[in-house]
């Protein structure tokens, strides 16, 4: 079996020349005669260039072909194998890599489960965002909780910003949460999952996650990107962490956003997510707050979704985004909301409520046009935030 990676050089750079020190430089290496007798084995080790495109700009796009049998079927030794030492070498991004089926790990719930867990098949999953991100205590994320799982929200998850900090101590946020997730369980039946965030130094966290999945935590949030890929895949291997993992793309722009260096949003967040164990996976939409392009993020959802990991896109989400959002990705999406819901003029419960009114509006096959829609809380968050 082997793994193709598609590598874009820059005008000025010859590409073929380049492919070929990769497929060398990053697998086997040179030998002379005194491993003569090995040639047949380091031969099966070499990558191989087998493909080349010039484009019009002046630009190449090469693929090489890298044996399976140079890598430990996880991402870490992957990104080190396709892009290790090669990544200082120059101007080179990587823009695609294809993948075996079995290479790496499937989601322990991903799509599926995940609406398993909530009970909700035919609709998008509803997802908020403790705000403010820093400051508040225990008590106040309870609070919160109480206020938007009351309105019928799906999901809320931490800030990726707040770590296991002295304001509020992670054990004591899942303690005040835990009680609200518990009511609302006792008063309604439904579920509502709260991903905690997952922080702290290496040869705690698998022990950490234990802890909180013991206390109550029913999801969990970590910044694969900073902790790395393989703290992702022990965490999604263990069976005593039952619980999905959603996953955050903080530090993403450091390793894509360069033109000609790194590696595409759509291989960091898409194809290296999609085998990594990720459940869910967060990444900016192209009409929210960041900067971001359609092509990448359709790329994004439809590699993830392609092994029933679940779409978020996110930043600057609100209820205007709605029709949008839906036209791009249909059902199986979660709408992931952090100011466009804690900052609706009347509260975060309408703010949820907001997004809900939004989608029957939208099953109705009624205009957004802010003029037909009726006052209520739909209406408050299209006069503030506007429609896509």
């Amino acid at each position: 079996m082997t793994i193709e990676v598609d590598y874009r050089f820059p005008p000025g750079v010859d590409g073929e020349q380049q492919a070929k020190i990769i497929a060398i430089g990053q697998t086997a290496g040179t030998w002379d005669a005194r491993f003569a007798h090995r040639e047949e084995v380091l031969r099966s080790h070499l990558g191989k260039v087998v493909k080349g495109l010039m484009e019009t700009d002046g630009s190449s796009t090469v693929t090489i072909s890298f044996p399976e049998a140079n890598v430990e079927n996880d991402i870490s030794s992957l990104l080190t194998m396709i892009f290790g030492k090669y990544s200082m070498a120059g101007a080179a991004k990587v823009i695609a890599v294809r993948l075996p089926e079995d290479y790496g790990r499937r989601p322990q719930f991903g799509i599926t489960g995940i609406r398993e867990q909530l009970g909700i098949f035919d609709r998008p999953l509803i997802m908020a965002i403790f705000k403010p991100a820093l400051g508040l205590s225990a008590e106040d994320h309870g609070a919160i909780l109480r206020e938007v799982a009351s309105a019928g929200l799906d999901i809320i998850k931490d800030d990726e910003i707040l770590g296991d900090l002295e304001v509020a101590p992670t054990l004591k946020r899942l303690e005040a949460c835990r009680q609200v997730l518990d009511e609302v369980k006792q008063q309604t039946g439904r579920t509502v999952l709260y991903a905690v965030n997952l922080t702290g130094a290496a040869d705690q966290l698998i022990e950490k996650a234990h802890l909180l999945v013991k206390e109550g935590a029913n999801a969990l949030l970590l910044n694969v990107l900073t902790y790395g890929f393989s703290v992702l895949d022990a965490l999604a291997a263990n069976p005593e962490i039952n619980v999905p993992i959603f996953v955050h793309p903080a530090f993403a722009g450091a390793l894509c956003a360069a033109p000609n260096h790194g590696m595409a949003y759509s291989v960091v967040l898409g194809t290296l997510m999609a085998h990594s164990g990720a459940d869910a996976v967060l990444y900016p939409a192209h009409y929210g707050s960041l900067p971001f392009e359609a092509a990448e993020e359709a790329k994004i959802r439809d590699n993830l979704r392609s092994r029933n990991v679940f779409p978020v896109p996110s930043a600057g989400i609100h209820p205007g985004i709605v029709p949008q959002a839906l036209a791009d990705y249909g059902q199986d999406v979660i709408l992931n909301a952090g100011t466009g819901i804690m900052d609706h003029p009347d509260g975060p419960a309408a703010g949820v409520k907001a997004f809900f009114e939004a989608l029957e509006r939208l099953n109705q096959g009624k205009s957004f046009a802010l003029e037909t829609v009726p006052d209520g809380f739909l209406r408050r968050a299209l006069e503030k935030w506007g429609k896509v």
